[in-house]
């Protein structure tokens, strides 16, 4: 009886021990994004602040199964980007997308727990299919988004929460672009709610002075801007950062190209049940 006594305690004590290093039944839960870049993205901005630690060279294509290192334990959920902000309740934490985070109300600036800072390279580009990325429509529609008029709108609308790449903010207007050809034309555009949808309304605006009409198309997924930009249904597309575009291209086999980086929306970590990051540190 002493001995099965003493092997109990043994055992109870070795598990208290592993627990405290972060190998026991950690309760603790954190939601990421599904999509191939913005998991990673999601699990880098982790590792960037010392919760996790992922096996070298994996990058932008690390997934969950990628993690080397787990001392807290911690236990990942696999979400679609926009359903994040709904599930945000039910786990611990969720890293979350900006443009999602914003539509749901969250500040990223001061309700995130850890946030990239705004030098991130996943700039929200301006695509387009191959081929017409040269047009006189595509370059009439970055020039405008590349205006300082949207620079502007971007720092006073968003307050740090989405932030302008653009170096050298123009007049909205490209000079070798005869502007004659396209009055009473229409460029489309697919584009997510927020921010792009917002930030393409002052983009109409500089258009309406060429007398060209924009046409936002809104979609609320990752998927069908792309699709309705390859098949020609719609002529440019405002959702997306680079990687996730060569990462789509190659699993797609479609041919849609950047025209150019215009805004960056930092990833973040939002608290759900818990308000603060001592559980994880």
């Amino acid at each position: 009886m002493k001995k099965i006594l003493s092997l109990i305690l043994s055992v109870a004590a070795a598990t208290a021990v592993l627990t405290a290093c972060g190998g026991g039944g950690s309760d603790v839960t954190i939601a990421v994004p599904n999509d191939t870049t913005n998991e990673a993205r999601a699990l880098l901005l982790l590792q960037d602040n010392d919760i996790i630690k992922l096996k070298d060279g994996v990058g932008i294509t690390a997934t969950i199964r990628d993690i080397e290192e787990n001392p807290h334990n911690i236990k990942f959920k696999e979400v679609e980007a926009a359903q994040l902000p709904n599930v945000l309740k039910d786990v611990d934490y969720a890293v979350i997308n900006s443009n999602y985070a914003i539509q749901a109300d969250l500040n990223p600036v001061s309700d995130s727990l850890v946030i990239e800072g705004s030098s991130s390279e996943y700039g929200n580009i301006l695509a387009a299919k191959e081929g017409t990325e040269n047009s006189d429509k595509i370059k009439a529609l970055k020039a405008a988004l590349e205006s300082k008029k949207v620079a502007d709108y971007i720092t006073e609308k968003y307050n740090g929460s989405v932030v302008s790449v653009v170096e050298n903010p123009g007049t909205g207007f490209d000079d070798t672009i005869d502007y004659g050809s396209l009055a009473g034309t229409t460029i489309s555009v697919a584009a997510s709610p927020t921010p792009h949808a917002e930030i393409l309304n002052v983009v109409k605006d500089i258009l309406a002075e060429k007398d060209i009409k924009l046409d936002v198309k809104e979609f609320t997924d990752y998927v069908q801007p792309n699709n309705v930009v390859e098949s020609g249904e719609v002529d440019a597309n405002y959702f997306q950062h680079l990687p996730y575009l060569e990462d789509f291209n190659k699993q797609n086999g479609t041919q849609i190209v950047s025209v150019g980086a215009i805004h960056v929306e930092p990833l973040a970590l939002y608290g759900g049940k818990q308000k603060s990051l001592d559980p994880i540190k």
